[in-house]
């Protein structure tokens, strides 16, 4: 079975050789990876046996596609937003549209002549399609993309103090992931839709559940509607306690619920599954906070072979992944152990890594 096999197959709850994988990495976990199995850092993923490789397109890419070498190292992106890398992550140093004036927001035109360029972020993984599951990434969709813009405070005072203002950055905003979700699903044979927006945090929502439905949610539907219409699964990827709109995101169409911080109210998967299983998949579930850094092999794996059992009861249903990047400080034995119970085993893992670099040297 081919990864692009497997996930369609455990997208529509049909049998499957085994439960397909997506993983995301702290850069450094990627590097102890890519040293231990004697690969480059890009080819772990061929290594591990992941079945989904996808792109950024839209804003993530200038905080994810844009790798700096040095602390401090700083862009401006599309957009006017300036980053710094600060650790191993790009982040915020100026907001383009803080503390400015609502006629200089109104003024505020999204990059649509650079929409081009960020497609083009595609081309090296489409090859890859005829086994691999192909994703295209046009988030930020909505109100991430304002806060980027403008800052958190603002945005949100916004959505309460001048909600014409605030519907207006976020027509925009969808705007332009919309854009990019028609060019991209028009021109790439891809298998899915990626969307995103962050709007809750730990706790809850960074907004009443309400004026998301008022405000966020109509012009997030416009993007996911767009991967709909060309027949593809929408993903989508909202961190923290989320639990209020997932009836809401399923109503519009979303497919995959990404990435189920289970440690979040409202958000326990196996809760999840049993209440919406029937209509969404999930993709995550698995902890990056406590288990993954400071739990034992054995727990790791025991944990994840109870997940599994769970998030498949219909036959399906569930993609392999932790609840957010996999952090630094996880022993690689409980990475391992994490694909051990998905029937992935280190020795096959070590092959694969051997092929790579035997493909390399020839």
């Amino acid at each position: 079975m081919t990864s692009k096999e497997r996930v369609h197959a455990a997208l529509r709850r049909e049998p499957v050789d085994r439960v397909p994988v997506y993983m995301w990495y702290h850069p450094e976990t990627t590097q102890q990876l890519a040293e231990l199995l004697e690969i480059p850092a890009g080819k772990v993923a061929d290594a591990m046996g992941d079945d989904v490789r996808q792109k950024w397109v839209g804003g993530n890419y200038a905080m994810e596609g844009i790798v700096h070498d040095q602390e401090g190292c700083t862009h401006t992106d599309f957009w006017g937003i300036e980053w710094v890398k600060l650790g191993y992550f790009n982040q915020i140093r100026k907001y383009p549209l803080q503390h400015t004036s609502r006629e200089e927001i109104l003024r505020f035109k999204h990059p649509y002549d650079k929409i081009e360029t960020l497609l083009q972020q595609m081309e090296p993984i489409l090859p890859l399609g005829d086994k691999l599951f192909i994703g295209c990434d046009v988030s930020p969709c909505a109100f991430e993309m304002v806060y980027r813009l403008c800052g958190m405070d603002e945005a949100l005072m916004n959505l309460l103090a001048d909600v014409e203002l605030s519907k207006k950055m976020l027509r925009d905003a969808s705007g332009f992931a919309l854009k990019l979700a028609e060019m991209a699903c028009e021109r790439f044979p891809i298998d899915w839709l990626w969307t995103g927006d962050d709007v809750a945090g730990q706790e809850r929502m960074m907004m009443k559940p309400q004026d998301w439905c008022d405000t966020i949610g109509p012009q997030l539907a416009k993007v996911v509607n767009v991967g709909k219409q060309h027949g593809l699964w929408v993903a989508h990827h909202c961190c923290g306690a989320t639990r209020p709109v997932i009836p809401d995101l399923i109503e519009m169409g979303v497919d995959v619920l990404n990435p189920v911080q289970g440690n979040c109210p409202g958000m326990d998967p196996f809760e999840l599954k049993r209440e919406f299983g029937g209509e969404l998949s999930f993709m995550g579930g698995i902890d990056t906070q406590d288990l993954l850094p400071n739990g034992s092999a054995k727990e790791v794996r025991r944990v994840t072979e109870a997940m599994l059992e769970g998030m498949t009861a219909d036959g399906g249903g569930y993609i392999l992944a932790a609840s957010h990047t996999i952090p630094h400080e996880t022993p690689i034995d409980n990475v391992f152990a994490m694909y051990e119970a998905a029937g992935i085993s280190r020795e096959e893992i070590f092959d694969r890594a051997a092929n790579i670099r035997n493909n390399q040297a020839t």
